[in-house]
């Protein structure tokens, strides 16, 4: 039987990412769209037959299995909250949320109306990741970690939600940096952090030259970016692993490039990518291993760009149905969103002209 969902939110990624990858799925009926801008109703092709709705107060619990919430960062929180209350389970790509106050928000109304909520990033749904990830049980005690994702052009939507603080919550770190926290805790399992140290900066946030171009957004005139376009950190797990994170929304280098490196006592992993949806990408991923001074290529699956949101799909009606699902998401998300506090308050106590305060 398939999952009933509703999209919330027909923005960029409610409307060209989870629109059509949930209508064409097998295991999803998309019964429902909501969004409470009356220009996105009406830009919305009602020919695909779909109701559309103002407010999500017309979805329940009766119409709806799964309501797939794609609304701006500082909306999150609120709109999952409500709808798990009236006992809708919810799926939301990250940031889950923006405040560690705001994960009890939600443990609460999850609780309070018996629903599920699901939450991740697509990243660790890569064919490449999963191929690093086979590696990492045969390098021995793992010692470190380093992410990197690195774009040379792509601030989204200079002036727009994305860049203000208020309604981001924050900049490359929520954006970029949970997807790359959420790859780490793929590979590792979840682990708190006992240390952070991090820094940020804005070379280019309020420069339009820099935008992703393959979002194809206009400039915001109204408000210039207040947030970070780079955080850099240093963090170490309660495991005992050190992990080594570089986010950047826009640099000086020529593509767009993700690096995840693997640091064990009989070798070390390293694959070069590139994540999401830029076109000025890697020609190829590449995966290494090296070990006693010799590194080897190792052969990676290919696949679509964006293949990954499918993927992460396939498992999720039936991690919507296991009731060992509940609170999981929120526990995720809890350590996920407690290392960005840290990482933010770590760069607040720096005063320096270059640094961004967080």
């Amino acid at each position: 039987m398939s999952v009933r969902v509703a999209i919330v939110g027909l923005g960029w990624a409610g409307r060209e990412l989870w629109l059509p990858l949930l209508r064409e799925h097998a295991d999803f009926d998309v019964v429902a769209v909501t969004d409470t801008e009356p220009a996105a109703r009406a830009a919305f092709d009602r020919a695909l037959g779909i109701p559309v709705h103002a407010t999500v107060d017309a979805l329940t619990p009766r119409t709806v299995d799964l309501a797939v919430v794609a609304v701006p960062n500082f909306l999150h929180a609120e709109v999952a909250a409500n709808l798990l209350a009236r006992g809708i389970s919810v799926f939301l790509e990250k940031p889950v949320c923006l405040t560690s106050d705001e994960a009890d928000t939600l443990a609460a109304a999850e609780r309070a109306g018996g629903a599920t909520l699901l939450a991740g990033s697509a990243a660790p749904y890569r064919s490449d990741v999963g191929a690093l990830a086979q590696l990492v049980p045969d390098l021995g005690h793992i010692r470190h970690i380093d992410l990197s994702w690195v774009r040379a052009r792509g601030i989204p939507k200079a002036g727009g939600w994305f860049t203000q603080r208020s309604k981001a919550g924050g900049g490359v770190l929520f954006d970029l940096g949970w997807h790359l926290l959420d790859t780490l805790a793929s590979l590792l399992g979840p682990s708190r952090f006992t240390q952070v140290v991090g820094v940020t900066a804005n070379d280019f946030v309020n420069m339009g030259s820099w935008s992703a171009a393959w979002r194809q957004d206009q400039p915001a005139a109204d408000a210039g970016g207040d947030v970070e376009d780079t955080a850099r950190g240093f963090f170490v797990r309660e495991d005992g692993v050190s992990v080594a994170l570089h986010a950047s929304w826009a640099s000086h280098e020529a593509r767009d490039v993700s690096t995840i490196q693997v640091v064990g006592s009989a070798g070390t992993a390293e694959l070069r990518c590139t994540f999401g949806f830029s076109p000025n990408r890697q020609p190829q991923s590449v995966l290494t291993l090296t070990r006693e001074g010799t590194t080897t290529t190792l052969p990676v699956p290919d696949e679509p760009i964006g293949n990954e949101y499918r993927r992460q799909l396939d498992g999720l009606a039936g991690i919507l149905r296991d009731p060992a699902s509940r609170g999981r998401s929120i526990a995720e998300a809890r350590t996920t969103v407690r290392v960005i506090e840290d990482f933010y308050a770590s760069a607040r106590s720096v005063r320096a002209r270059s640094v961004v305060p967080a």
